[in-house]
């Protein structure tokens, strides 16, 4: 087996992973509630696999360039590549789609919450609200 096909098999590997890291994040962004320890540990998951996904481009170019001789095998390796990339692609934007939902849903709790909250106890100047000593305000 050639450099290039060893290259090419890891980097399907890496993107077989790198689906079960993504399906990993859309359940936990499909769920009623985040938990954000384990959506940020998804996260550097993720981030680990694009970046020696990354590696190993830098390194598919290097072999490519160096043969550049036609294989029936590489370009079968290549398009399977090329469309689990695709399919990656459009789960990472329904993800993102998701999460704009997530953000969206805790904006609106905090629209609802905000009538409800109490007074502030320091007034934007950093000192105690006057409605807060239950007096008025003397200065001399």
């Amino acid at each position: 087996m050639s450099r290039l096909s060893e290259i090419l098999d890891q980097m399907t590997v890496i993107l077989s992973d790198l689906k079960d890291v993504m399906d990993a994040e859309q359940q936990q962004l499909s769920a009623g509630r985040l938990n954000g320890s384990a959506l940020q540990r998804i996260t550097e998951e993720k981030s680990s696999l694009l970046a020696s996904l990354d590696y190993l481009e830098q390194q598919r170019r290097v072999e490519q360039n160096a043969n550049r001789s036609a294989n029936d095998d590489i370009a079968d390796r290549w398009q399977t590549i090329t469309d689990k990339t695709q399919h990656l692609r459009d789960m990472n934007q329904h993800n993102g789609w998701l999460l704009e939902g997530q953000i969206d849903r805790n904006k609106q709790a905090l629209e609802v919450l905000k009538p409800h909250q109490e007074p502030s106890l320091y007034g934007a100047n950093g000192q105690t609200s006057p409605t807060s000593r239950g007096g008025k305000k003397i200065s001399i």
